[in-house]
């Protein structure tokens, strides 16, 4: 099996700065379902880790992540599954996310290149987002005939508002720069291109260096409170996402996708 993810502790003041690396190595970055359980298995490999207090996620130098992998085989699988398997498999997307926010680190992406689709989900599941000023955003299932899913649409209302949460996530054909993503809240710092990763490095080092138990329990008072009826509002997530796969609009986005061509949407 390819390792996609390695893990470096040590970093830092007192050393509780630790970097998780995501990197297939061929400038895309794409979130296969094996790269989903990798990233999950990193987040929850800190549950019990005292000596870490925040973390630092990077992808690529020239990508973040590209999103979900829409050309892996376990991922194009899907098509022929039934309801039950198809319900169960969703699950791997929402299952990442919530790892992510649920550390009790404080988290920082770094994200150069580009962050698209499952990439942005991942973002705004971390605490704060450093992006290089060359970098865009972009959210593309809509245009693809799915929704976006992973729990990320009131992740992403609670750091944009609503105006701005639905023009990035329904004109999926956009692309959000790092100047528009700050300007949106969506991004807390812009660095210059290549430099998102030392300039999250430097934001990880003052956050390490206070008290670590207060920096956690804040973080948990904050989250509770900002994501409290996150759940009620997204628990149809996986079934809106497995519904609007089985739609015609859906076949039609990824296979105009998948051909380069513009795709003919006619709601059914």
């Amino acid at each position: 099996m390819t390792k996609f993810v390695t893990i470096e502790k040590g970093h830092g003041p007192e050393g509780r700065i630790a970097v998780v690396r995501f990197d297939r190595g061929d400038g895309i970055n794409a979130l296969s379902p094996e790269a989903l359980r990798q990233l999950t298995d990193a987040a929850r490999s800190f549950e019990d880790d005292a000596e870490t207090s925040v973390v630092v996620l990077t992808g690529g130098i020239k990508a973040f992540s590209a999103g979900f992998d829409l050309r892996d085989p376990e991922g194009r699988s899907r098509k022929t599954m039934d309801l039950g398997a198809l319900r169960r498999h969703l699950k791997l997307g929402p299952r990442l996310t919530r790892a992510w926010q649920e550390m009790e680190q404080i988290t920082i992406g770094a994200i150069e290149g580009f962050c698209v689709g499952g990439g942005v989900a991942l973002a705004v599941a971390l605490d704060f987002r450093v992006m290089a000023s060359d970098a865009h955003l972009r959210v593309p299932e809509i245009g693809l005939g799915m929704n976006m899913s992973w729990q990320s649409v009131p992740r992403m209302l609670h750091l944009m508002g609503p105006a701005r949460t639905k023009q990035a996530v329904i004109l999926a054909d956009q692309r959000i720069s790092a100047a528009e993503a700050y300007e949106w809240r969506l991004v807390e710092q812009v660095a210059d291109p290549g430099k998102a990763f030392d300039a999250a490095m430097e934001l990880a080092a003052k956050v390490a260096a206070q008290p670590p138990l207060s920096v956690a329990m804040t973080k948990l008072t904050v989250n509770r409170l900002a994501h409290a009826l996150d759940d009620l509002a997204s628990h149809m997530d996986v079934d809106q996402f497995a519904l609007t796969s089985l739609t015609e609009d859906h076949k039609e986005g990824v296979e105009a996708f998948l051909g380069r061509r513009k795709p003919r949407f006619r709601g059914r």
